[in-house]
């Protein structure tokens, strides 16, 4: 980051794909290394390990903030063997998805960027948006709107 702590550009498009990766299903990013294809060798700086996060809330969304309670992580580090280093932290205990989205964030720093923007983060980023979408409309059809009756003395 940058002396007053603002992120560039490189950072927040780093956090975009991170994001993606991490947030992606388990079994859509499994495809995508199938379809990737031979995965690059790599040397574990921080195996995959499970642990516990604070998740933090907001009443209201906006009020005072309060412990929600915990949630699984698990995080990890790898370099490749051409130097880039890549780290996950997914929700939940698969350290396979960790893997696989620490691999991918390294690749996305190196040579292979372009081949993994368009094969890997623009088909997961268009699913979780399908995804998101979907919430969204099934949440609009079960929204109740409410009348209020006026009585004649507050009129």
């Amino acid at each position: 980051m940058n002396a007053d702590h603002t992120p560039n550009s490189a950072q927040q498009e780093r956090v975009r794909w991170m994001s993606i990766l991490a947030k992606a299903p388990a079994s859509e990013l499994a495809v995508s290394v199938r379809q990737f294809g031979e995965l690059p060798s790599y040397l574990w700086l921080r195996k995959p390990e499970t642990g516990l996060a604070m998740v933090r809330a907001r009443t209201g969304g906006s009020g005072s903030q309060f412990n929600l309670g915990e949630m699984s992580v698990t995080r990890c580090a790898l370099r490749l063997a051409t130097g880039e280093t890549g780290v996950a932290y997914v929700a939940g205990r698969d350290e396979r998805h960790a893997e696989w989205a620490a691999i991918f964030d390294a690749l996305m720093q190196g040579e292979h960027r372009s081949v993994v923007e368009e094969n890997i983060i623009r088909p997961l980023e268009l699913l979780l948006q399908q995804k998101r979408e979907q919430l969204q409309a099934e949440a609009q059809a079960t929204r109740v709107e409410f009348m209020t009756m006026v009585r004649g003395e507050d009129a």
